[in-house]
């Protein structure tokens, strides 16, 4: 359950959103974070302020470089985030990642589910996207078909984002994770 302060109580967790590129996660999950006055970290622009923009990554050091500085970023957010509930946004193929994925396994995990027409304008938009590079859609549904069961086995919650707003998609997010810790709490009595 998102909280109003970003120290948390004992037992809060922090709410890591996962799914494809280019799917909103940055964007809700920044939305959720001001309506709850909770802590927000993105993990792709982390590294981009260490590092570099990811296209440079690529381009200079490669992909596997890329994600060995993914999982270092990850790791260090979770730890910095426990006990909180800080929302973590990570980049689409961070989960691919074992040591990733048992890291976010203390975490509340959402899967935002979307399908190819609901990213297609942003692709377009958005051509720096070095996985990307070429048949941007191709690859984006390549990549997808892959990644999606990661997504789906990870995820302790699901929230389509299909339709609507950033802003109501951050507020359906919010009761999602409201309904998520009553049903815990159910289940713990």
């Amino acid at each position: 359950m998102l909280h109003r302060s970003s120290t948390g109580t004992p037992g809060d967790r922090p709410i890591v959103l996962i799914g494809p590129m280019a799917v909103g996660k940055s964007a809700i999950g920044q939305q959720a974070r001001a309506a709850a006055g909770a802590r927000f970290i993105d993990t792709d622009a982390v590294i981009v302020a260490g590092h570099g923009s990811i296209a440079e990554i690529f381009a200079g050091r490669g992909e596997r470089a890329f994600r060995e500085i993914e999982a270092r970023t990850v790791a260090d957010a979770v730890a910095e985030a426990e006990g909180t509930s800080t929302v973590i946004s990570l980049g689409g193929g961070a989960v691919l990642d074992s040591g990733t994925q048992q890291l976010i396994s203390r975490c509340t995990v959402v899967y935002l589910e979307c399908d190819a027409d609901t990213v297609a304008d942003r692709i377009a938009r958005n051509s720096g996207r070095p996985l990307l590079a070429g048949d941007a859609m191709g690859r984006w549904t390549a990549m997808f078909a892959t990644r999606r069961p990661v997504y789906e086995r990870l995820a302790d919650i699901t929230l389509d984002v299909r339709h609507g707003s950033v802003t109501e998609l951050g507020g359906r997010l919010e009761a999602a994770l409201r309904n998520h810790a009553a049903a815990k709490q159910e289940v713990e009595k």
